[in-house]
């Protein structure tokens, strides 16, 4: 039975993969360059847009993020009304918030400020608004919304998430507990705004953990088996930069090169994995948010170089050519895969990331692999579909008793 429904995954995967051959790819318009978001509302006005939502959470608002794109928009007579209510794991009510505020306001397009999760939560409150008559419940998976969105602008905070050019919203369910991505091509936004400037202030921390969450894109998409030649190149750059760029930008936050670096490097591995999907990594890493609320980027950096060991020999060759790419060296493939995967846990270390979750309890170990499982199959092209005892041994192998 179970080599049947592994037969079923890889023929579902290949036939979404021809599918895609026949979509538009192309990337989003960019304005890109320290300072540039006070450049967006002259661009807006140029698409015809004069009433905006911009969705934001309460940090940002606080740290006056925000005040530069506000001061222009008031110079040029758009009116624009705020929803700063998001949450970490943006949430059902969230998104029901932000689409009431659009419809009550008259609002003729989004503009979403912040990391992943305001950019999460206007794409899936976006996607209501288009179709007024579907739960979010029923939009979850693949190609349920199928209706093109009000005018998108994106401006990512963090250079971690790519939200910015991805087909995915992540969204949370606070009645149960569960995490999920609504996937659907209408859902990349044609807009992005790349401005180094407003990742000046973040956190280490959050520097750490949102670089590693766009390494997590890049690699998981490349060692996947639904890749095209771009997805490859597009991961391959994503790496290098990464790899040259992250301890950098967490020791020195005010290093401007190195911040521009990590947002193209985040935008990279954004082109990577929307059209070559995540794998395992994110299977598990959107339950343990879910469950317990760990963001999301961390999640990924903890289990990420965890999950390459459990996939053995069947990652080898792919994870060579990135340890290529960033100069890992061996005299096999064997060997320069297992110095990548050395590599990402010395990253780790020496950005202070736990090695397991202290969050994780027995009783919840086997809702969240059934949860990861779902979420896998039969979507995620992931080089070694794994069964449900070893998701089971994994997830417990990521739990720190106390």
């Amino acid at each position: 039975m179970w080599e049947l429904k592994k037969f079923y995954y890889r023929a579902y995967q290949k036939v979404l993969y021809v599918f895609t051959l026949f979509m538009n790819w192309d990337a989003p318009e960019t304005i890109s360059g320290a300072g540039s978001v006070k450049k967006l509302p002259s661009f807006i006005k140029g698409k015809g847009v004069n009433n905006v939502l911009v969705v934001t959470d309460k940090g940002l608002m606080g740290l006056h993020l925000l005040d530069g794109l506000f001061e222009e928009l008031d110079k040029l007579g758009i009116k624009y009304t705020v929803y700063d209510g998001v949450q970490p794991n943006p949430t059902f009510d969230n998104i029901e918030e932000a689409r009431k505020l659009y419809l009550d306001n008259g609002c003729e397009g989004f503009i979403a400020f912040g990391g992943g999760s305001p950019m999460d939560c206007a794409k899936a409150a976006a996607a209501r608004i288009v179709r007024p008559n579907k739960s979010l419940e029923k939009m979850r998976g693949t190609l349920k919304v199928m209706k093109k969105l009000p005018p998108f602008f994106a401006v990512p905070t963090t250079a971690g998430t790519g939200s910015e050019t991805t087909v995915a919203a992540v969204v949370s369910n606070p009645k149960t507990h569960e995490k999920y991505a609504i996937n659907d091509p209408v859902l990349r936004p044609k807009y992005a705004v790349l401005d180094p400037e407003l990742t000046v202030g973040l956190p280490p921390h959050i520097t750490s953990t949102t670089g590693l969450d766009a390494l997590t894109h890049a690699v998981e998409a490349y060692i996947g088996k639904s890749n095209v030649k771009s997805t490859r190149e597009y991961s391959e750059k994503a790496t290098k930069l990464i790899f040259e760029n992250l301890e950098t930008a967490y020791n020195d936050g005010k290093n401007i090169e190195a911040r521009k670096n990590m947002l193209e490097a985040s935008f990279y591995a954004g082109m990577a994995f929307t059209r070559a999907y995540v794998g395992y990594v994110h299977a598990i890493a959107h339950n343990l948010g879910g469950m317990y609320g760990v963001p999301h980027g961390l999640a990924n950096a903890v289990i990420l170089p965890f999950m390459l060991e459990q996939f053995g020999d069947s990652v080898y060759d792919s994870l060579s050519k990135l340890a290529d790419i960033v100069g890992i060296q061996g005299a096999t493939n064997e060997e320069k895969a297992k110095g990548f995967i050395a590599a990402i846990y010395g990253l780790n270390e020496r950005m202070n990331i736990p090695k397991g979750f202290t969050q994780i309890k027995d009783e919840d170990i086997d809702t969240i692999v059934e949860r990861a499982m779902k979420e896998a199959h039969p979507l995620y092209p992931v080089p070694r579909i794994f069964d449900k005892a070893k998701l089971t041994e994994i997830v417990k192998a990521l739990q720190i008793k106390e």
